[in-house]
């Protein structure tokens, strides 16, 4: 499966940002110079969109075509915007459900995820612009096309998020073990988003202060953390849990 759709050159990649194409990615060769290449850099800069400098060799395996030290991959899906999805989904009168991603950077972990949100019934999930997994062919193949299914919003800084869920009386709970709290301990009945960390580092510590809630999985083996999508799934379906049936307690 082709990971996306890609297109090269400075000025096409220029022409496609102004027209409004979702840019996942752009990466740039390393000591680019020229008013093409300056134009190109302000507009990744103006749109917040996610980019690299690499070297020739790099952007030379990414295509055969004459690249001009320019190629960008084109997201598959077109993203939702945060406010008009949340605003959505409270008028609707389910209890909302939303998943907060804090820069994961496995793309099988990503689409693993949004696999189980789909099934879980997730009304959509929030990635940041920047420090992320792309959505690619991998994201898509192991999330089963629950990609083309969820909602999925980009937002400046998960924060952001944070912020605005709050303000629309949702509660943001965050899958951390910097707390005493278990996942049993909480109720998921009312609105509410869980924000997951990423694989190496977890959730942002600036973020970990504004949640409402902290929660943590109990564990009894030597290994002291679970794959990121695994303690997902097991966070999702609590929530399934409680919404279901009576709590236990």
């Amino acid at each position: 499966m082709q990971n996306q759709t890609q297109i090269f050159g400075l000025r096409a990649i220029i022409e496609a940002i102004n027209s409004g194409e979702t840019i996942d990615k752009v990466f740039l060769q390393k000591g680019l110079r020229g008013e093409l290449s300056t134009e190109l850099e302000s507009l990744l800069r103006k749109h917040a969109i996610n980019s690299s400098y690499v070297p020739i060799e790099k952007l030379n395996r990414l295509t055969k075509n004459n690249h001009q030290g320019a190629v960008a991959n084109i997201s598959p899906i077109a993203f939702h915007n945060l406010e008009d999805l949340v605003m959505n989904v409270v008028e609707s009168g389910k209890t909302p459900l939303f998943l907060l991603l804090d820069q994961l950077s496995d793309v099988r972990n990503f689409g693993a995820i949004i696999r189980t949100a789909e099934c879980t019934g997730v009304n959509g999930i929030i990635i940041q612009k920047k420090g992320g997994a792309p959505i690619n062919g991998d994201t898509i193949k192991t999330s089963a096309g629950a990609v083309f299914k969820v909602p999925i919003c980009k937002v400046d800084h998960i924060k952001d998020a944070v912020f605005y869920m709050q303000a629309s009386g949702i509660k943001v709970i965050a899958a951390t073990e910097k707390t005493d709290a278990l996942l049993y301990d909480l109720s998921f009945k009312e609105p509410c988003a869980i924000i997951m960390g990423s694989e190496g580092r977890g959730i942002n510590p600036s973020t970990l202060k504004v949640v409402d809630e902290k929660a943590k999985l109990p564990l009894f083996g030597d290994i002291e953390s679970l794959n990121v999508s695994v303690a997902c799934g097991a966070f999702l379906y609590e929530v399934v849990r409680q919404r279901t049936a009576p709590l236990s307690r």
